[in-house]
């Protein structure tokens, strides 16, 4: 077993879950910058994808900078062909990590027998973790997953994952029929960790769900003995969220927005250039509305900031705002 980057982190490991059109290379870019995590992952990327005529779009999503180490590139489908040759591809790009994503519930995802579906054929998923691993070489891969499909599965769903031998095995702590309708089920965390002991394993096991700050992440693993916690919807508007040292609510609005033009800078470098434009500007809605949340006006200010339709927009629109405010660089 390939644990690779896993061992050189202290405990608590402190991650940052991976979703779709949220982080993608420019935010993640700006997390590095002012509170970065242990991990990072990529959006999650199609096996399948990669593997046929439109992988060139889809290397788009497997962009990443040297600020963002360890980066783990997350994958999904069912065919264990392609996640060997998808490994082999990771591998060159020179990433930390592969995690196989056995955990989104989206319905097109599941109708190609992948992501959550992959609860219901242990079999498959197990030979999926079996290929990737050839593919890896020295990458670790782990898994990303859920705790059953329509009840909760762990008695038998994680000795079965553990037998696979990934190097860290990741549970959102519901199940596939609950998606995020109910509290995460933090109370079977510790039952996890003690099948996981009892099996002799060196797996690591983190947990994810409704976890929104630095603090209950610590408080998390202390009580669940998990080894790691990974932080998902927290950071919407809150790149500091990994930041020991920074509370976002204590920093003056300017710099908040600073840090947001920052980012619509880095979504346009990556996403926007002139004649390819890959990726719509309307995916930095739901992050303005995220950053411009808490204070007088915000509300004013953030439908105005929706009605945008690119970043020199934007700019305008702070910069009346904020007249002291620098818009340039």
């Amino acid at each position: 077993m390939h644990h690779g980057f896993w061992n050189n982190i202290e405990k608590p490991i402190l991650a940052l879950a991976p979703m779709a059109d949220v982080t993608d290379a420019a935010f993640r870019e700006i997390i590095a910058r002012y509170g970065k995590p242990d991990v990072l992952w990529t959006e999650f990327v199609s096996a399948d994808g990669l593997m046929s005529e439109g992988r060139e779009r889809l290397m788009l999503d497997l962009k990443y900078s040297e600020e963002e180490r360890p980066i783990v590139a997350q994958i999904f489908g069912s065919n264990p062909d392609n996640f060997y040759r998808t490994a082999l591809l990771l591998n060159e790009l020179g990433f930390d990590g592969i995690d196989i994503n056995m955990g989104c519930p989206d319905r097109s995802v599941e109708k190609q027998h992948a992501g959550a579906a992959l609860i219901e054929d242990l079999d498959l998923a197990a030979e999926i973790i079996r290929e990737a691993k050839r593919g890896a070489g020295n990458l670790p891969v782990s898994v990303k997953t859920r705790i059953g499909y329509r009840k909760n599965e762990i008695e038998t769903l994680t000795p079965r994952l553990l037998e696979a031998g990934p190097a860290a095995l990741t549970f959102h702590l519901r199940t596939r029929k609950e998606m995020s309708k109910v509290p995460a089920h933090w109370e079977l965390a510790g039952g996890i960790v003690k099948i996981r002991d009892k099996a002799k394993s060196e797996t690591l096991i983190l947990g994810n769900g409704d976890v929104e700050s630095l603090e209950e992440a610590r408080s998390r693993a202390e009580e669940t003995g998990m080894d790691g916690i990974m932080v998902g919807r927290g950071i919407f508007g809150n790149p500091w969220l990994f930041n020991p040292s920074i509370n976002r609510d204590d920093l003056p609005l300017e710099e908040r927005f600073r840090v947001m033009l920052e980012h619509v800078r880095l979504f346009e470098k990556f996403f926007r250039k002139p004649g390819e434009e890959t990726k719509n500007f309307d995916v930095m809605k739901k992050h303005f509305k995220a950053y411009v949340s808490g204070f007088d006006g915000a509300k004013e200010l953030r439908m105005r900031l929706m009605d945008a339709a690119n970043g020199d927009e934007i700019r305008k629109i702070l910069k009346e705002e904020f007249p002291k405010m620098s818009t340039s660089g």
